[in-house]
């Protein structure tokens, strides 16, 4: 009798031990992941989307394409103008060309009418030559030596005038290729390029479908490195500090669990009340602190599972 006594209640102990699993836990939370919602940078089709939920991706890479048409016709249209703006600049240089051939050819003349009102004034003390000659080549000096400085006047003019109104013309080139390196860039960004390594968690769009810029197209997390969100009272900001290493504890079967090895990485500042969900190791507590534990996913490790924590 005492035997059966004895068996009985052994069995009703190990019962209570499965169900319990006696974890003892210091802290517990759930697992959460870094998300990055990819969105549209430009409005227009889809024209790929190469992605499915479960996807997994690497940085950089191309998934899809918005179309890029439109942008490249505005492309072409403003470097059209670009082009017709050269067509209403004026081209100075032959006119310049013109008046300084016939300056040239004035200053020769004057050298020549020079050299020969030297020789008549010569001529005059010999009485070999009149008044007359000498006053006529100094009026046929007087007016090349006008007639130069009008040319090279001229000129300037000319160089001003054509220069302003070139300068006027070529004033709409700067913004109009501002225009074409802001088109370039848009069409740059038609491409949708993955910004992380990781697993497509959601997928917002189809391709075929019209987008808007800021429009969410998917939703990417690294899930090889998940994140434990647990809470902790003060009594026991004391047993934890940053880079430390703890245990991680999830439900395997009903009677056991899978053992992790996770490090603090962030400890909160500040105190609030604890979650509805949360229990922490004093259920008396109102207010926890958070902190966040990185451990590193084989695969099982899910976002939205509940996880313990023991310290070590």
């Amino acid at each position: 009798m005492k035997s059966r006594i004895f068996l009985i209640i052994g069995l009703l102990l190990t019962m209570g031990t499965g169900c319990n699993k006696g974890s003892n836990s210091d802290a517990s939370g759930t697992f959460e992941v870094d998300e990055v919602i990819v969105s549209s940078e430009v409005p227009g089709k889809i024209m790929a989307l190469n992605i499915e939920e479960g996807s997994v991706l690497t940085k950089d890479s191309i998934v899809g394409y918005i179309d890029s048409v439109p942008l490249g016709l505005q492309k072409a249209q403003v470097e059209a103008t670009i082009g017709a703006l050269h067509q209403k600049t004026m081209d100075v240089g032959p006119s310049v060309k013109l008046l300084k051939d016939q300056i040239n050819v004035q200053k020769a003349q004057l050298a020549d009418d020079l050299r020969e009102k030297a020789r008549t004034e010569n001529l005059i003390k010999a009485d070999a030559a009149t008044t007359k000659q000498l006053d006529d080549l100094n009026s046929a000096i007087d007016v090349l030596q006008k007639q130069i400085a009008v040319n090279e006047q001229q000129i300037k003019v000319q160089l001003t005038a054509t220069g302003t109104q070139n300068s006027t013309v070529m004033s709409e080139f700067r913004p109009l290729s501002k225009s074409v390196s802001v088109i370039e860039d848009q069409l740059r960004r038609t491409n949708i390029v993955n910004p992380i390594n990781g697993t497509v968690l959601t997928k917002y769009a189809l391709a075929g479908e019209e987008t808007t810029t800021g429009k969410a197209l998917y939703k990417i997390g690294d899930l090889s490195v998940i994140t434990l969100r647990a809470y902790i009272t003060g009594t026991q900001l004391a047993q934890v500090k940053l880079n430390q290493e703890v245990k991680v504890l999830v439900d395997s079967t009903e009677s056991s669990y899978r053992t992790y090895t996770g490090v603090v990485t962030w400890i909160s500042d500040k105190a609030e009340f604890t979650p509805k969900t949360i229990q922490t190791k004093d259920e008396r507590a109102n207010l926890v602190y958070a902190l966040k534990i990185h451990v590193k996913n084989d695969g099982y490790l899910k976002i939205g599972m509940y996880g313990e924590v023991k310290f070590k």
